[in-house]
Parts: C-alpha cells; structure tokens; sequence
C-alpha cells in the first residue's frame, strides 16, 4: 500500500451553535495550527469543549462559522472526501462481513472488482484480521471491530486520518494493545493522523506533539513535542513528566469551570 502523506494546516477555525431563546454558544475560537506529513497529533483537553466539532470541520462534515481548512497548501470545503474518520462509537453495518464493512467506500468510489480485492487483501493484511474476513461485527471482539473501522478508513488511502476517541468503550488490556497496533500501522502506511482522546497516558504514549484545548470557547492554551523515542515505555520518567505537565494545565481548567459554575447567578423556577 503506498503511503500518502499530507500536510494539515487549520486557520482562525471558528464555530458556534444554537443554543434556543436566539442564543449561540461559541464552541471553537480563533483555532490554528498544522499537522506535518507522517505526524501523529493528540488532542486533549477538557469534556465538550468542542474537540470532535475540530475534528467534523477537518473532514469536511461540518462548515466553520470563519476560518480555513488546507491540506497540501490547497482549501478544502465540506463535503471533501481526503480525510478519513473513525468514530468515537462503532459504525460497522451490521449486515455487512469485515471484508464488505473494509471495502464499503471502494465501492462507493466505483472501483473495478479486481482492484478493490487487491486493495482490501492488502489492507486486511496490514491491520492483521487476516482469517477473520468472512465473520460478521457481532462475531468479531471489539478490538477487532476498531481495527476493522481503521481499515475502513484507510483502505480508500485518505490524505489524512483523524480518530475521536477510537480506542474508548475498552478494557484496559485491550486499549493498550491497540494504541501499539494503531502506532504499528500508522508506520506501516504514513498516514498523517489527528488522534482526539481524554486519556492523558494514551495521548503522551501515542503522539508526536499534543495541542491541549481550554474550556468553551475553545482556544488552544498549550503544545508539547513529545521528545520521547517510540515505541515507549508507559512508566518512563519522560512520559510521566509529559503527563504530569498536561495534567496540570487540564486541572486549572476544570477549576476554572467550576468556579463560573460557582458564580452563575440562582434564578428560583
């Protein structure tokens, strides 16, 4: 599979949404930053504070109040198909084998069948489910389901991966398998990825540089290059001061949170 590795770059993305009464709540603010080609970048930061709208809006499934999206230098604009997306919950079709599930956007795409064969086989072979082509979701481990997802993804060899949450709804055991295959083939393919997670350990173990987004409205209040050689050791003192750093930086944001909450006036019903 030949790798494709793009350069993201996101400019003042901004967004609001509804909020009744004629009211918006501002979700993203002023939000830049780029991605280089071959990087895997994690992004935390505190629940609802608008990390899978960022993700939405670079894929194309959602339009930004302001600002721009440009992969390799050129604009995208929603309904762009050069970023693929795992989902933070499983979206396998039930009805549909591991090999119809992977093949799913080929044959949206109207490739011929003998090329789309050779593309799926690859793929399968890249994420491992080799002898598992025939099982349906509900038949496979959940584990496996994501790898499928991932596969998915990339068997239509997007520009760009971006992942919300993709190894959430795991056991422990599990997840840890899966950020090192998820690390695995990120190396196998080049892909450039955009990897969204809450979990501050799998975000300093996975990423090659983690942007840490504030609280609504979403600005970006801090950046770390992870300077640790991968693969790595989750107990590392380095991995551990990385993720006592953003720990840190995510406590004064729920404590400011809180202290809005605190202040919001009582209005009696």
């Amino acid at each position: 599979m030949v790798a494709i590795m793009s350069k993201l770059s996101v400019r003042n993305l901004s967004k609001s949404y509804p909020n009744g009464n004629s009211d918006v709540v501002k979700v993203l603010n002023d939000i830049s930053f780029d991605v280089h080609e071959g990087e895997l970048l994690g992004i935390v930061g505190p629940s609802g504070c608008g990390k899978t709208t960022l993700l939405k809006i670079i894929a194309g499934l959602l339009e930004p109040d302001e600002g721009q999206v440009f992969i390799d230098g050129s604009e995208v604009h929603p309904g762009h198909n050069l970023v693929g997306y795992i989902f933070q919950q499983e979206s396998l079709f039930p009805w549909r084998s591991v090999r119809q599930n992977i093949q799913f956007g080929l044959e949206i795409a109207g490739l011929d069948s003998s090329k789309m064969n050779e593309r799926v086989n690859e793929i399968i072979e890249i994420v491992g489910m080799e002898g598992l082509e025939d099982n349906y979701p509900h038949e496979i481990s959940g584990g496996q389901a994501r790898k499928t997802e991932m596969a998915r993804s990339l068997v239509v060899s997007p520009s760009i991966l971006v992942a919300d949450e993709a190894l959430s709804n795991l056991d422990a055991q599990t997840r840890n398998y899966l950020q090192e295959e998820f690390l695995r083939i990120q190396k196998r393919t080049g892909s450039t990825i955009v990897f969204v997670s809450h979990n501050v350990d799998e975000a300093v173990f996975m990423s090659d540089r983690i942007l840490v987004l504030s609280n609504i409205p979403a600005t970006i209040i801090a950046e770390y290059k992870v300077d640790v050689p991968k693969p790595r050791i989750r107990t590392s003192q380095e991995c551990l001061a990385y993720r006592s750093k953003i720990l840190d930086v995510l406590r004064v944001e729920q404590e400011k949170a809180m202290s809005r909450s605190r202040q919001r006036p009582f209005v009696a019903t």
